[in-house]
């Protein structure tokens, strides 16, 4: 047997035992610069190695939905794509196409639940990773999504995918359009439920409307600090910085980011370009960042950490997405407006190709005068 395929085997065994655990804490954010222009992000984590590459896909290129029993839904690219896949997969898991629309598929375990595969439905039905990919190759809006969807033009089946283990992987989707709208796609009992998403703010389970009405309960918290207070004549100030933000969560569970999510962006100072909004994007998922061996599970004696192998950014104004790795926290760029959209070919690079710089400032120092 192939190293590879040996690799991928133990990746699908973890992601099985991870699946209602620590598995895939990615977070989502959106931001705004100061004339209201839009920009994404997201982080991927896994407790095992998971396989990443970027791709561009041209326009016109034909697709086919995977299902166990078979060919679903046939389809072909009416815009051009970029973005990242998955264990060799060619369907983009999180991306954005030339018209300016965002996807991105974040893990919902013990919560998503397909629709069964049929033989009336197989013509239009795609695999959980078919789903995000089918997204951004038909549509431009977050309001032609959402009109495709209340029609049943598709319907996502339960799919034994290579890598993610010998059950359906549990997805929900986030769609951004360049517009600034948002909205959240989630299986629910054999249904894709829509959302509004007014935040942009994305997480893991459990579903998106309780993690909305769980932030009623941190609507004290504020960017200003607390005042001093008084007693008996005596006066106790703050000890410091931060004081009106006491009391956020600040572990790694889905809840708790999603909370800590929606408080950087709403205080979040808006820049004028998108340019300096996609390095405040990457600077806020910093705070998202989870070194290897912070959060773990142990099975059989057998550490499994999961950890940020990936942050990327979306910036629809310009087409240019931007990604960087655990390994290699220098930041990549690719620019779809200078990829040939009528292109015959995919385009792809692995995401780890390369390794971290360091950049060697000795000889630049001067006398202090």
């Amino acid at each position: 047997m192939k190293k590879v395929s040996i690799k991928i085997m133990i990746a699908a065994m973890a992601l099985m035992l991870f699946a209602g655990s620590t598995a895939e804490a990615c977070t989502g954010i959106m931001l705004k610069t100061k004339d209201g222009k839009t920009v994404s992000g997201r982080t991927l984590e896994f407790g095992v190695e998971v396989s990443t590459s970027l791709i561009a896909v041209p326009k016109n290129y034909q697709f086919v939905g995977k299902t166990d029993n078979g060919t679903g839904l046939k389809y072909k690219s009416k815009y051009a794509m970029t973005g990242i896949i998955t264990f060799k997969d060619m369907n983009i898991a999180d991306g954005m196409n030339s018209a300016g629309l965002s996807c991105g598929a974040f893990y919902f375990p013990t919560f998503a639940e397909y629709t069964p595969l049929t033989k009336e439905n197989q013509g239009k039905a795609l695999s959980p990773v078919d789903f995000n990919n089918w997204i951004l190759a038909q549509f431009a809006t977050v309001d032609e999504v959402r009109k495709a969807i209340e029609n049943n033009e598709v319907v996502i089946v339960p799919t034994v995918l290579e890598g993610w283990g010998e059950t359906a992987p549990p997805f929900h989707y986030v769609v951004y359009d360049k517009s600034g709208k948002s909205i959240v796609i989630e299986p629910i009992k054999g249904k894709l439920v829509v959302y509004d998403n007014p935040i942009g703010v994305m997480t893991n389970s459990p579903t998106f409307d309780w993690h909305m009405t769980n932030l009623r309960n941190y609507t004290n918290l504020k960017a200003e600090n607390v005042n001093s207070m008084t007693i008996n004549g005596v006066t106790f100030k703050s000890l410091g910085q931060g004081s009106g933000m006491k009391g956020i969560p600040g572990d790694f569970t889905p809840p708790s980011r999603f909370v800590r999510a929606t408080a950087f962006i709403v205080t979040a100072i808006p820049v004028k370009t998108t340019y300096e909004a996609i390095g405040e994007v990457f600077h806020i998922l910093n705070n998202f960042d989870i070194p290897k061996g912070f959060s773990r599970e142990v099975v059989d004696g057998t550490v499994y950490a999961d950890y940020t192998q990936l942050t990327c950014a979306r910036d629809p104004q310009t087409l240019k997405y931007y990604y960087k790795t655990y390994n290699n926290q220098t930041i990549k760029e690719f620019d779809l407006n200078d990829f040939d959209a009528n292109s015959k070919d995919i385009l792809i690079i692995n995401t780890n190709k390369g390794s971290q710089t360091v950049i060697n400032v000795t000889k630049e120092l001067k006398p202090l005068k």
